[in-house]
């Protein structure tokens, strides 16, 4: 059987998604499982033995180039040349519901009542009802499960495998990882400001713990906002990652802080401790277990419509965020 999964952007949902992987490799050993992904974002899924390809397309630059969507039509087509016997649209927008059905005509989907962009569920032949406002992880699992008769449990989700692999970095991560101490890896930007934990906070955290703080970016404006914490802390700012090295700075912390976004949703892929600080958007978008956690401002979150000015984030308390990080100290120092 040939599968092909369809979940183009952004990070953190793709790796919600993956989740889904193990359970559908367990059950369908033999089957040909390749992803499509936007280009910038196939890193992640690089080296997972779940998957037999991860192929590549790069609609986001139709907004600047409207001609290249011939190229990337013609390039979905030959990914079409594989002959699926079942496409799965895990995204739910117009453009992955067209890539769906490019690579073939028997593809799944949400059903209109599922997703933001209803007139998406018009080029599935079959759909998955599953509500909107509920767990983000639990809706990607099953829109990729159900359609293959599977049913996942959320304690099996829970119990779920890493699944984040990675190749030896070539950034060399060791020296910035001494031992002695806890490994605190900082996430602080993310793409709304709005989901932005303030930095004045972020250093109050540093100043509560006694840890090696290393802070990761991935662009400039928050290269800026990592240089800052720097500069008026011992924390260090680590060198642009790929999404390789990425993964395995991750995997080597000991606990990973940040906002509602991709890196800090990496953290549960690859079990290591963390915790989420919400703002604008709701705390079931993760899955919360012994080693990772959410904080949630005060604010009320209507999933169906999110609220980019509710900055409520900053009104989470540091010392909530420092109690947290020393009860997951000590599970870490359980298990060592």
């Amino acid at each position: 059987m040939k599968i092909a999964i369809v979940k183009l952007s952004a990070l953190g949902d793709i790796v919600h998604a993956m989740a889904a992987l193990q359970f559908i490799k367990a059950a369908l050993p033999l089957a040909q499982i390749d992803w499509i992904v936007e280009e910038r974002f196939a890193g992640v899924l690089a080296d997972n033995p779940h998957l037999d390809n991860v192929l590549g397309v790069n609609l986001k630059a139709l907004k600047t180039d409207k001609w290249r969507i011939f190229a990337e039509i013609s390039k979905i087509r030959g990914y079409a040349e594989q002959g699926y016997d079942l496409v799965l649209d895990a995204q739910g927008l117009i453009k992955s519901a067209l890539v769906s059905r490019l690579l073939s005509a028997n593809c799944v989907g949400f059903d209109k009542d599922s997703i933001r962009e209803k007139w998406a569920a018009l080029f599935y032949n079959r759909h998955v009802a599953y509500p909107y406002d509920a767990n983000t992880i639990d809706r990607n699992v099953a829109v990729l499960t159900q359609p293959l008769g599977l049913n996942v449990t959320p304690t099996q989700i829970q119990a779920k495998q890493p699944f984040l692999f990675f190749q030896p970095p070539q950034t060399p991560l060791d020296e910035y990882f001494p031992a002695g101490q806890p490994n605190v890896i900082l996430v602080i930007g993310s793409t709304w400001p709005s989901r932005n934990y303030p930095l004045e906070k972020f250093l109050q955290v540093i100043f509560g713990l006694e840890a090696n703080f290393l802070i990761c970016w991935g662009n400039e404006k928050e290269h800026w906002m990592a240089q800052w914490l720097a500069e008026r802390s011992l924390a260090r700012v680590l060198p642009q990652l790929s999404l390789n090295d990425l993964k395995a700075a991750l995997a080597k912390a000991d606990l990973v802080i940040g906002n509602d976004t991709g890196p800090t949703h990496m953290a549960w892929g690859l079990n290591r401790p963390s915790i989420t600080l919400f703002g604008p958007t709701p705390v079931s978008r993760i899955y919360q277990t012994d080693i990772n956690k959410a904080l949630k401002s005060p604010s009320q979150v209507n999933p169906f419509k999110l609220d980019k000015n509710d900055f409520s984030i900053a009104e989470i308390d540091p010392r909530e965020v420092i109690a947290l990080s020393n009860e997951l100290f000590g599970k870490t120092q359980q298990h060592v």
